[in-house]
């Protein structure tokens, strides 16, 4: 999980560039790297999916407030069939 907290402070520290110059796009970051800017979530899953597998990677709508979610939604049992 340390990967993806550094991945949100390189986009912490890019952030008020993004908004100025990205506003509402999507990007990816990766190992502290700025990978793309996409028109679509869309896009930047298929390209981050394509280069990274499953991840770890953030994905994040410049200028949008950062997504919650519920523990139930992030963690399955490790035993889960599903």
């Amino acid at each position: 999980m340390a990967t993806i907290t550094k991945d949100i402070a390189a986009y912490e520290e890019q952030r008020q560039t993004l908004e100025a110059n990205h506003l509402a796009k999507w990007v990816v970051f990766h190992d502290e790297t700025l990978i793309g800017i996409y028109d679509s979530l869309e896009n930047a899953a298929v390209d981050a999916a394509r280069r990274f597998g499953r991840g770890p990677y953030l994905i994040r709508q410049v200028g949008a407030p950062p997504l919650r979610l519920p523990a139930s939604v992030l963690y399955r049992p490790v035993n889960a069939d599903y």
